[in-house]
């Protein structure tokens, strides 16, 4: 029996998640276009909004390398044509030993043909003591 070819939604998740992950780990100044005045930015419980203040958040972190190795992606339909996006995984960063273990959730907003970040909620998930 054939695999059932995933939602649009979930494609367009996977794709939005290939892109933005490639270009945070390459040049984390490359990802202003995927953001909007309106957007906002949760990191670590630091909340900014609107492009120029998400692009200084994610320049101004305390790592200048970093890779990313995405473990699961969930996508679900949500409200006036968006998607919700649910990421889990692991960052590298320079200097560390270990990778730490992250979620990430992306409100993405249709624009046209294309899409855009509404919400971007980040944390890293630290061992249970």
């Amino acid at each position: 029996m054939a695999d059932k070819e995933p939602p649009a939604f979930q494609l367009i998740a996977n794709k939005f998640v290939e892109y933005y992950y490639g270009v945070f780990d390459q040049n984390r100044a490359d990802l202003k276009v995927l953001y909007r005045e309106g957007s906002m930015l949760t990191f670590e419980q630091v909340m900014v909004g609107g492009v120029a203040g998400i692009v200084e958040k994610l320049m101004n972190l305390p790592f200048q390398q970093v890779r990313h190795e995405v473990i699961t992606n969930d996508a679900q339909p949500s409200a006036e044509d968006g998607i919700l996006v649910l990421v889990t995984g692991r960052l590298q960063a320079e200097g560390q030993d270990r990778p730490f273990s992250f979620t990430q959730s992306f409100q993405l907003k249709s624009e046209g043909e294309s899409w855009y970040v509404l919400n971007d909620v980040f944390r890293i998930i630290y061992p249970a003591e």
